[in-house]
């Protein structure tokens, strides 16, 4: 009996039901909650850049890359190879295994620039709210106390929750990332694995393995949540294969093969060098890996804040162990603070497991309820439960980067950023300039962008700023000791504002 609930909880709804799905009265609210959230977080992300506040890490090493796609080429970035000490022909895929970037070039032929990548990062995390609405309908129409009606609008509920989530909003807000894919492709994947669709489920996860090299462990974490369905442990098995093989091959052979190397991201230092002494020490001393997932204490608190939208409902459902591999890489590292963080994008990697997690947990929840108490408690709880969500993620909304939508300071423009666009206008097209980091993204479409470093560059022009630390520069006193030094070398000023002072080579 547990068995067939929870497989009519998973699967969805009756046929009356689905009719409902695909009628007029869904589709357009539907249309116009993803349209107003991809013009939202687009609106965000270039507020965010008119005023100065995207960065060279990591928006132009993605702009440099798919702008190099465009022109028929590997993904070159200047920036990231001259900085990390790569050379200046280096691909990005020698950094991380991200082939799908390629599909975003053509749209740089209607407008070249880093625009281009935050509107279609908007449209990319938006575009998974039909599929999570879908599921989630199927999911709360499965239930005979459900009305069509009923399960539209805790549907609705479920969807905008994400819509506003904090994963979502610390994605749109750190710039461009390979991230925006996953949320959308995951949520096709177990939309489609609920609708019974096997072959769908695989190229969705192939199309998953070209976004980053440790998807194979996302597809390794679906295979492990697939095992525990009965039926579907075969299959299971055949994911958690394919996923580990793929992580090896990207990490060991492909990114190696583009000039990378496969210990660039080593993280495990308090396990081992290598992953073969790391596992050995937490097969061995598990107490020292133990105390690395709560080393330092933000580890957990990121971890409950992702469960909290939810209201924690997602570990309720087997579907929620798809993200420990990831949660495992990111949580037992020793260095890479930011894997740690609430902020970033990293928890775009995973969010949409969460949300269909709680979805799904929640039905099981209702179904044990079912069992051990009468249907008018039933029925309370399911109507309120998606609404509950949704007063969640209103409620956190101050707190993460959606909160600054309501701060006038968000739109202002300052002598700071008139000094900013003042000192971009100087630089001529086509220079070779070194740029401080929030000043680089205004560059990058119409010259050779490299990052202003800690290693002098010589090149013909700069971009400093003396009036705040920027990355990857220690302390401000270096900044302008680095200033000083090249007014000492063959450099002078052209420009001066605010902190933002130019430099001119005066020989090359």
């Amino acid at each position: 009996m547990a068995e067939t609930l929870s497989r009519r909880n998973f699967l969805g709804g009756s046929d009356v039901r689905e009719k409902g799905l695909v009628g007029a009265r869904s589709r357009a609210p539907l249309f116009f909650v993803t349209a107003l959230s991809a013009v939202l977080y687009s609106a965000y992300s270039l507020v965010s850049f008119a005023r100065f506040r995207a960065s060279a890490y990591d928006l132009v090493i993605f702009d440099q890359a798919v702008r190099s796609y465009s022109r028929l080429g590997p993904p070159v970035a200047i920036v990231k190879g001259v900085h990390n000490d790569f050379g200046a022909q280096f691909s990005v895929l020698g950094d991380h295994w991200s082939p799908i970037l390629a599909v975003l070039s053509p749209f740089y032929w209607i407008h070249d620039g880093p625009e281009t990548l935050l509107v279609l990062q908007a449209i990319l995390l938006a575009s998974a709210i039909p599929f999570l609405w879908k599921y989630a309908f199927r999911a709360f129409g499965a239930s005979p106390m459900v009305s069509a009606y009923g399960a539209e609008r805790m549907a609705y509920c479920v969807a905008i929750a994400y819509a506003i989530s904090w994963p979502v909003a610390e994605t749109v807000a750190f710039d461009f990332h390979e991230a925006a894919f996953v949320p959308l492709l995951t949520a096709v994947l177990l939309e489609r694995y609920q609708a019974n669709r096997r072959w769908h489920v695989l190229v969705v996860a192939f199309l998953l393995l070209q976004v980053k090299e440790d998807m194979g462990l996302l597809v390794a974490g679906l295979g492990l949540f697939f095992i525990t369905r009965k039926g579907d442990r075969a299959f299971g098995a055949l994911f958690v294969l394919i996923g580990a093989a793929a992580t090896y091959l990207c990490t060991q052979v492909l990114i190696p093969h583009f000039g990378g190397r496969s210990d660039y991201y080593w993280a495990y230092s308090g396990l081992g060098h290598n992953f073969r002494e790391a596992a050995l020490h937490a097969l061995t001393h598990p107490f020292d890996a133990l105390g690395l997932l709560a080393t330092p204490p933000v580890k957990i608190q990121t971890v409950i804040l992702l469960l909290a939208p939810l209201l924690f409902a997602s570990v309720m459902s087997p579907i929620t162990i798809s993200i420990i591999p990831l949660l495992l890489e990111r949580m037992l590292s020793s260095s890479f603070p930011n894997w740690w963080d609430s902020k970033y994008h990293y928890n775009a990697f995973i969010v949409m497991v969460i949300f269909i997690g709680g979805i799904d947990g929640y039905r099981r929840l209702t179904a044990l309820m079912r069992i051990s108490r009468n249907s008018g408690r039933l029925v309370r709880a399911v109507r309120w439960w998606p609404s509950l969500v949704l007063l969640a993620g209103v409620a956190m909304i101050p707190f993460f980067a959606f909160g600054r939508f309501f701060s006038t300071d968000f739109y202002a423009s300052t002598p700071r950023t008139e000094a900013a666009a003042a000192a971009v206008a100087v630089v001529p097209d086509d220079a070779l300039v070194e740029a401080a980091n929030n000043v680089a993204p205004a560059l990058s479409n119409r010259t050779r962008t490299l990052l202003w470093d800690r290693t002098v560059r010589w090149t013909p022009w700069v971009i400093a700023d003396v009036q705040k630390r920027v990355f990857p520069f220690p302390s401000l006193d270096e900044q302008t000791a680095r200033v000083i030094f090249l007014l000492r070398n063959d450099y002078r000023v052209v420009f001066s504002s605010a902190g933002y002072i130019v430099l001119s080579r005066t020989r090359s």
